[in-house]
C-alpha cells in the first residue's frame, strides 16, 4: 500500500479556504483584479491566453489616468506576468485575484480546466466561476479491483489527491481432484472474501474520515458483489455508479471516465434537489425561491444551502448595481457574486444546477433555509 505524494497544485480544501478568504475580503477604493485563464493548448498546440491577457490587461490600464488606482493595477499586472513564468506545464487552468494597495494576492494553478478566459476589474473579487468549479469538481472516491489487487483514488478538482494500492499474493492452483480440489475452492473463496474485506475497510475509513459522498467502483463481477456485501450500509449507499474499467487502466482514462459518470449522476440529482426545493417552497416550508427572497435570507443568515444556476444569465431579475466604470461584470454576474459571497460568509452550502431548464423553475436561484424569520 502507498500514499500518493501531493502535487504542486492546491487541493480542494486549500482552494475552499482561499475562496473563504476572498469572500471575506472587504472592498476598498482600489480596483480588484479577478483573472481566469484557460491554459489548455488549442488545436495547433499553442496557448490562447497570452494574446487575450496582453489585449485585455493593457486595454484596461489605458482607461486609468495617472492615479494611485492605475499604479496599483500596474503592480498587479507585473506580478501576474511574473507568476505566469512559474506555472506548471500540467496545469489546465489558472486564477488570480489581486489588489496591490489592499495587499490582496491569491493565485493558483489548476488541474481542472477554466472554460473561458476572463478578466474582471471591479470593487470586489469575481468569485462565481471559482465557486462553480469547486462544485463541479468536488471530491469523490474511485475503486478499481480484481481478485488479487485494488487501486483506490480520491479525486478532487480534476486530479488525484491520494492513491492507494492493495496487492495480495496470488493463490496457486492444485491439480489434484477430490477433497483437495474442494478444499482449494473453499480456500480461494476465503481468500477473495478477505481481499474484499480489506478493500472495504480501507474505503470505509477514507469515505467516513474525509466525508466523501460519492463513490465509483469498477471490477470483476464477483469482486463487486463481495464488496457490496462487505461495505457498511452508509458507505454502500454512496456508490453512484459501477463502471467497466480494468484495474490497470491509466489514471488519465480513469479521470475522464469517472468525471463523465459524475456528470450524469449530477444531472439526475440536480432535478431531484430542485424538485425538493420547489416542494418545500410550495408547502410554505423552509425554502425560498427567486433572487430577492434568497438575497434577503442570506443577509439574515437563514440559508442552509444555496441552489443556483450554473450560468449567471439564468438568474432572473438581476439589476446593475452602481459601480465604477471599469467594472465589466454583467448585472447577473454582480448579483451572482453577491450571493456566493454571502453564502460563503455564512457557511451555507452551494449547489449549482447545470441544466438551464431545471434552474428556470426557481428563476435561477433559491435556498433551503435553517429557520424562518
Amino acid at each position: 500500500m502507498h500514499l500518493a505524494a501531493p502535487s504542486g497544485m492546491p487541493q480542494l480544501d486549500e482552494l475552499s479556504a482561499q475562496l473563504d478568504r476572498l469572500a471575506a475580503f472587504e472592498a476598498g477604493p482600489y480596483p480588484v483584479v479577478s483573472l481566469y485563464l484557460n491554459l489548455q493548448p488549442n488545436a495547433r498546440g499553442r496557448s490562447s491566453f497570452e494574446p487575450f491577457l496582453r489585449k485585455e490587461l493593457g486595454g484596461r490600464l489605458d482607461t486609468y489616468a495617472e492615479t494611485p488606482e492605475r499604479l496599483s493595477l500596474q503592480h498587479d499586472a507585473r506580478r501576474i506576468e511574473e507568476y505566469l513564468d512559474t506555472v506548471e506545464r500540467s496545469a489546465n487552468g489558472m486564477a488570480v485575484f489581486a489588489c496591490d494597495q489592499a495587499n490582496l494576492w491569491e493565485a493558483f494553478q489548476l488541474a481542472a480546466p477554466i472554460e473561458t478566459n476572463r478578466l474582471c476589474i471591479s470593487e470586489q473579487p469575481h468569485l462565481y466561476p471559482l465557486a462553480r468549479l469547486l462544485d463541479e469538481y468536488r471530491r469523490y472516491l474511485v475503486l478499481l479491483a480484481d481478485t488479487n489487487q485494488a487501486r483506490i483514488f480520491v479525486f478532487a478538482v480534476n486530479a488525484a489527491e491520494r492513491k492507494e494500492h492493495i496487492e495480495r499474493m496470488k493463490t496457486k492452483r492444485h491439480k489434484s481432484g477430490g477433497m483437495s480440489q474442494a478444499r482449494y475452492r473453499r480456500h480461494l473463496a476465503h481468500y477473495h472474501q478477505q481481499h474484499a474485506a480489506e478493500i472495504a475497510e480501507m474505503i470505509t475509513r477514507t469515505v467516513r474520515g474525509e466525508k466523501i459522498d460519492q463513490v465509483i467502483i469498477s471490477g470483476e463481477h464477483m469482486m463487486v458483489t463481495l464488496l457490496r456485501e462487505q461495505l457498511p450500509k452508509d458507505v454502500a449507499e454512496r456508490i453512484v455508479d459501477v463502471l467497466k474499467l480494468n484495474v490497470h487502466t491509466p489514471e488519465s482514462a480513469i479521470v475522464d471516465a469517472t468525471i463523465a459518470a459524475m456528470r450524469v449522476q449530477d444531472a439526475q440529482t440536480d432535478r431531484e434537489r430542485v424538485d425538493a426545493l420547489v416542494g418545500e417552497y410550495r408547502a410554505n416550508g423552509l425554502a425560498c425561491v427567486g433572487l430577492e427572497a434568497t438575497a434577503r435570507a442570506l443577509a439574515a443568515g437563514q440559508v442552509d444551502e444555496l441552489v443556483i444556476a450554473a450560468s449567471p444569465d439564468g438568474i432572473a431579475g438581476a439589476k446593475l448595481r452602481t459601480a465604477g466604470a471599469e467594472d465589466n461584470r454583467t448585472a447577473a454576474e454582480q448579483a451572482a457574486d453577491g450571493l456566493i459571497t454571502s453564502a460563503r460568509n455564512t457557511s451555507a452550502a452551494i449547489r449549482f444546477i447545470e441544466d438551464p431548464s431545471i434552474a428556470a423553475t426557481i428563476r435561477g436561484v433559491g435556498a433551503f433555509l435553517r429557520f424562518k424569520s
